[in-house]
């Protein structure tokens, strides 16, 4: 059998090692690296304003900020052309908005990228910018127009600093089950997609799991989101080392989550750090969310599964290559994140990671872990394959619960 812990005498050693970074870390970038910038007036902030400000026919919006269910009647309430406006008027708002019909929000986030486009097109000609500017600009021009793509269905965008986006793969509205990617550092709008390494990016994670789950259960009508709609940590620094990203994150991926159509079952992917947003974020999951898969984690700021306050099953996976299996797991002055959630202590459901290729290489077509993950997000769990052959971690399911 293949252990997942570690000996006390190295569980002191790391814990010396974690205390050492605290103290480098915070010696290069200082204490103010972990706060939080308030009253930044971003874009989509703005776009919101309007829409509070904003009538149709005479009649006020309702506040953006609203439950989905207010803002689901609100806008079954509109004629078609109705709706259309509103995406026209308020395309940032619309397309960022819970609640609102998801091919509204295609639509308006089409156009919100059309127009974020040009607005970068400008940039690259102005003499004002350094070489880097003009390259930047270029980039996210080139990235805004493959996002723009009239068959992409973009479900959130968000061109401030570094960018947000979600992206759905199938048809969500008639989805029997969901699936969301949620990915971790280092994921911005320019690396939401990759064409070297693309399966270590949130569009060919996503891709890969939904072709993945089709070739599983045929005739299951899945959806899969690429999740990117949370500011994921810049690099391995102080932001990876604490939850403060997580903790944005956490009520971003709730709002979207309560948002969704449908009541059909929804399953987490949670990648790296993006298993440090769903732990965060777990206990306050709607109803509908079954499973939590995390892969590659330095955590879930728990230190067991029934520390999550969850109702979904949770499952555990980490490839033996992984290098995220020597960061300390323990949470020290608010950094780190607490117990490593393939241990035996922990409790999550530990499933086979095989032929993963590191830490990035989870959703690459053919290994075991991908496999793991279609039959979970299938419903498919006495098919999950196991990572040790005494536990069984399929336990409880007397068979295929596929809808």
């Amino acid at each position: 059998m293949t252990s997942f812990d570690s000996s006390p005498q190295l569980n002191v050693w790391r814990a010396l090692l974690a205390l050492a970074v605290v103290f480098v870390m915070l010696a290069t970038t200082g204490w103010t690296a972990v706060r939080h910038q308030q009253g930044v007036n971003t874009p989509l902030q703005s776009a919101l304003n309007a829409w509070d400000r904003g009538r149709i026919d005479g009649h006020a919006l309702p506040s953006h900020d609203g439950s989905p269910t207010r803002l689901r009647h609100f806008f079954a309430s509109l004629t078609p052309h109705q709706r259309g406006r509103l995406a026209v008027r308020y395309p940032l708002a619309v397309g960022n908005m819970n609640g609102a019909p998801v091919a509204l929000r295609y639509r308006a986030n089409h156009i919100a990228l059309d127009e974020e486009r040009k607005v970068e097109h400008q940039r690259m000609h102005d003499k004002r910018l350094s070489s880097a500017g003009h390259s930047d600009a270029k980039q996210r021009m080139q990235r805004f127009a493959l996002l723009a793509d009239p068959d992409r269905k973009i479900l959130a965008f968000d061109p401030m600093g570094s960018g947000r986006v979600a992206e759905v793969f199938g048809d969500l509205d008639r989805a029997q089950r969901v699936s969301v990617v949620v990915p971790g550092v280092d994921t911005n709008v320019l690396t939401f997609q990759r064409t070297s390494r693309k399966y270590s990016a949130p569009v060919g994670m996503a891709r890969s799991l939904y072709a993945a789950e089709r070739e599983k259960s045929p005739r299951t009508r899945t959806a899969v989101i690429a999740w990117a709609d949370y500011t994921a940590p810049a690099g391995l620094g102080v932001d990876a080392a604490t939850a403060m990203r997580a903790d944005d994150g956490a009520v971003r991926l709730n709002a979207m989550l309560r948002g969704l159509p449908g009541g059909s079952p929804v399953a987490l992917y949670c990648h790296s750090y993006g298993s440090v947003v769903c732990g965060v974020a777990a206990h306050a999951l709607p109803s509908r969310v079954s499973d939590i898969t995390v892969a590659g984690s330095p955590g879930m700021r728990a230190q067991s599964a029934s520390g999550l306050h969850t109702h979904a099953r949770v499952w555990a996976m980490r490839d033996k290559d992984d290098w995220i299996q020597d960061v300390p797991y323990m949470e020290v002055g608010g950094l780190g994140h607490g117990a490593d959630p393939v241990s035996s202590g922990f409790g999550a459901r530990v499933v086979s990671a095989g032929d993963a290729k590191g830490h990035a290489g989870y959703f690459e077509p053919g290994t075991e872990s991908l496999s793991n993950f279609a039959e979970i997000g299938t419903g498919s769990y006495r098919s999950v394959l196991c990572a040790h052959t005494d536990q069984d971690c399929r336990e409880g399911f007397s068979g295929d619960i596929s809808a």
